[in-house]
């Protein structure tokens, strides 16, 4: 004679229960007491729609969906006077028939509901939020009030990207991705009619269907952004920033908002070169290393209009805010010369270096950053070459010029000036910008150029006939070298500084034999002074 309940089963978690005038979807199974079924939502293959205490149901029914949990279970039985009493149902229902129910409940909600958001994980460094108009990607998992799965980025594996707040997501989505940060988890849970409404999407959403959606905000920009600049580390001493034009060399750490690591120079063991401001990266790196000082470390945000755009590259996908945390090693100009700075010139100094002079000095060798490269102090011996003479790269040479004995200085090297871009394997990186500390120990003053032995006095008018020890006529290299040797040993001649005698003395006598045959004779010997009058350039 009464409505009887009986819940048999109970979820666990039960956030909200049916009240009247809520709209609920449930499936249910009609039967008579003797097990004869007489309708079942299930044969129809949709859920039973209705609002709760608006007269849309028999009475019993009416009483028995409130207080009702999602996934709650409830057997219930109805009275004739609060089914269909006397009077039935034509051909379903006869006349004062009691009706059980099994019902299952797999919606509710209330005309009155908003959007509901419970953020289950917050960063703890937010510093931007999901505002109208921006643009995200984000992870999501889409599933109703029971559980039941029926969309996942996650499965399709790639993010979904969208603007927000512009009507291209239903209204109870633009409304739960406000007020993110990147790394933020939350439950947004949609009533229908801030979702597909009573028509559903057609597919796999039901018309009248609560949505849960359990996201996860990877990026965040929006476009009027422009680039982002966070100095990590700026050296007190920064004598020079770089400048359209500029070739730099940095390390850096690519990564995506969410910290994903897509590529990284360490990892490669090698710089990053390149040319600023001329359009060989991308438009947010060229803007954010203007500026920068040797050994800087920033952090440079690219949003991705001016990144790799919506379709990515790589492992940077598309439409993605790229974070490059970057550390300038060094930087030069095409146009840059050689860059000298004397630290300590002795007071009488007169003498100053000189292409063809021979000098010994000490230096150590480092990169802009202040990586040591080779010392001389560590080897116990000074460098010795001829200036001028191509012993060393070209900015050295430069670099040693006007210099006294005794005198320290620093000396800049542009790459163009130096190892150039391929560098030397092993030691010197290309491109790199050179920085040598020099101290000038000793200097031997060299020959006239073009010359690669002078007399210190008068010439012997038969300097053939003297040279021509054996009287016949021809000068053999043996003789030869004997006596230019006599000449330096007795102080009558000097021999070019910081060459080897036999290399100098073999190409003297080269010069000498025109004919090539291995001799010279009295009509082959020419002074330079006499090939100058003859119109030879020959030594």
């Amino acid at each position: 004679a009464e409505l009887g309940v009986e819940r048999r089963f109970v979820p666990e978690s039960c956030p909200r229960a049916v009240r009247p005038g809520d709209f609920v979807r449930y499936h249910y199974i009609g039967a008579f007491p003797d097990g004869t079924r007489f309708d079942s939502s299930y044969d129809r293959g949709s859920t039973f729609n209705v609002f709760v205490g608006k007269g849309q149901l028999i009475a019993g029914m009416d009483q028995a969906l409130v207080g009702m949990c999602v996934n709650e279970r409830r057997f219930v039985k109805i009275p004739p006077k609060l089914a269909y009493g006397s009077e039935g149902v034509p051909g379903v229902i006869p006349p004062n028939a009691v009706l059980h129910f099994d019902v299952l409940l797999i919606d509710v909600w209330n005309s009155e509901d908003q959007v509901q958001v419970q953020t289950y994980f917050k960063p703890e460094k937010c510093p931007r939020t999901v505002q109208v108009s921006d643009f995200v990607r984000y992870h999501y998992n889409g599933t109703f009030l029971d559980g039941t799965l029926f969309d996942s980025s996650h499965n399709r594996m790639r993010t979904y990207d969208t603007y927000v707040g512009i009507g291209w997501l239903i209204p109870g989505m633009d409304q739960g991705l406000l007020g993110m940060c990147v790394g933020e988890k939350r439950i947004i849970t949609i009533p229908p009619f801030l979702a597909y409404g009573e028509d559903g999407d057609g597919k796999e959403i039901p018309g009248q269907a609560s949505l849960v959606f359990d996201v996860v905000l990877l990026d965040l920009h929006n476009p009027k952004d422009g680039i982002a600049i966070e100095n990590q580390l700026v050296p007190e001493s920064c004598e020079r920033r770089s400048q359209t034009g500029d070739f730099l060399r940095y390390h850096y750490n690519g990564t995506l908002l969410d910290g994903t690591l897509f590529d990284s120079s360490y990892s490669r063991n090698r710089t990053y070169d390149t040319y600023v401001g001329k359009g060989y990266v991308i438009a947010g790196m060229d803007e954010g290393l203007l500026g920068v000082c040797t050994g800087e470390k920033r952090r440079i945000i690219i949003p991705p209009h001016l990144g790799y755009g919506e379709e990515g590259r790589g492992k940077i996908p598309g439409s993605a805010v790229l974070i490059f945390d970057i550390h300038v090693v060094d930087f030069h100009n095409p146009s840059d010369s050689v860059s000298i700075t004397v630290h300590y010139k002795p007071s009488n100094c007169t003498v100053l270096s000189k292409k063809g002079d021979y000098l010994k000095y000490h230096y150590n060798a480092s990169l802009l950053d202040g990586t040591l490269l080779d010392s001389t102090h560590s080897l116990g011996k000074t460098y010795n070459i001829v200036l001028g003479s191509g012993q060393v790269v070209l900015g050295m040479d430069m670099g040693l010029q006007d210099m006294c004995v005794g005198e320290r200085r620093t000396v800049v090297i542009p790459p163009h000036l130096g190892y150039g871009e391929d560098g030397v394997e092993g030691e010197v990186p290309g491109s790199a910008v050179l920085v040598f500390d020099i101290e000038l120990l000793e200097l031997v003053s060299g020959l006239p150029e073009g010359y690669m032995f002078v007399w210190n006095g008068e010439i012997s008018p038969n300097l053939f006939e003297e040279i021509d020890q054996n009287h016949d006529g021809e000068v053999l290299l043996e003789e030869f070298s004997e006596y230019i040797q006599t000449q330096v040993d007795t102080g009558k001649g000097k021999l070019a500084p910081g060459f080897d005698f036999e290399k100098i003395v073999k190409n003297m006598f080269t010069n000498q034999d025109r004919d090539g045959n291995g001799k010279v004779t009295a009509e082959e010997f020419k002074l330079k002074d006499q090939e100058a009058k003859e119109e030879h350039d020959e030594l």
